[in-house]
C-alpha cells in the first residue's frame, strides 16, 4: 500500500501528511500510530500508518533527509495547532 509516486520530500510535507492522518483526512479507520521504517527489499525509507495490530494501513516513501530529520516529528507529533 505504498505508492512510489507519492514521495514526501520535505519536513513541511511530512507535517502536512501527519496532520491529515491525525485529523482523519485520509479516511483511514483504526489508526493507532505512525512510524518511520525502511523497506526490507530495497532499503528505501518510508512513513507507515499502523493499526492497533501493527498492520500497515498506508505508507509513503520519504526522502533520506526527511527520514533522518523527521524522527522527532513522528515521535512527538506536529507542534503547530491543528
Amino acid at each position: 500500500m505504498i505508492n512510489d509516486n507519492d514521495v514526501i520530500e520535505t519536513l513541511d510535507e511530512l507535517e502536512t501528511f501527519l496532520r491529515l492522518v491525525e485529523n482523519g483526512g485520509l479516511g483511514l479507520e483504526n489508526v493507532a500510530g505512525v512510524a518511520l521504517a525502511t523497506n526490507n527489499s530495497d532499503g528505501r525509507p518510508f512513513v507507515a500508518v499502523l493499526d492497533d495490530s501493527h498492520k500497515l494501513l498506508l505508507g509513503r516513501y520519504v526522502s533520506n533527509d526527511v527520514y533522518e530529520n523527521g524522527k522527532d516529528m513522528i515521535r512527538y507529533g506536529t507542534k503547530k495547532p491543528h
